[in-house]
């Protein structure tokens, strides 16, 4: 199945023209990825699965909710003592980034950016749009850790 990348783009140009987005490629994720690249691919599994399956929910929030699910803006890497417990505590982080710079973050992006780390955090997502984000972004934090080169998505 072919995928409009034209409309992806489109989706998320807002967020990822903003300078606090942009700072995101400086911050590495997984082994063979950073922060913007990992989101991004999160997204677009997201904007995927809800063409495939024809999801009731808003795309453009769907999408959004993926992109900012780790918004938290710091290098997790840095041995820092505010970075300990990391995999804890940045949904929290990122949900309270993602407030500060888009002003009308829907519940569900909110449930999806709160509650991704689950069951890393004991509060499951509350809504189907924060179980897919939850999901995917383990599918790509898997993928990360096994490919032999980095690569950019976007």
């Amino acid at each position: 199945m072919k995928y409009d990348i034209n409309e992806f783009n489109e989706l998320i140009n807002d967020v990822i023209n903003t300078d606090e987005f942009k700072t995101m490629k400086k911050y590495r994720h997984h082994v063979k990825s950073n922060l913007y690249d990992h989101s991004i691919k999160v997204a677009y599994l997201c904007f995927k699965h809800h063409k495939r399956f024809k999801s009731k929910f808003e795309l453009r929030y769907f999408v959004r909710g993926a992109l900012l699910h780790d918004f938290y803006l710091y290098d997790w890497h840095d041995k820092l003592p505010e970075n300990r417990l990391h995999g804890f505590r940045h949904s929290k982080k990122a949900l309270k980034n993602a407030r500060e710079r888009f002003l009308d973050l829907t519940p569900m992006e909110e449930d999806m950016i709160k509650n991704h780390m689950f069951p890393l955090t004991p509060v499951p997502p509350k809504t189907r749009a924060g179980w897919l984000v939850c999901f995917y972004d383990k599918v790509v934090a898997i993928k990360e850790y096994f490919s032999r080169k980095k690569r950019h998505w976007h």
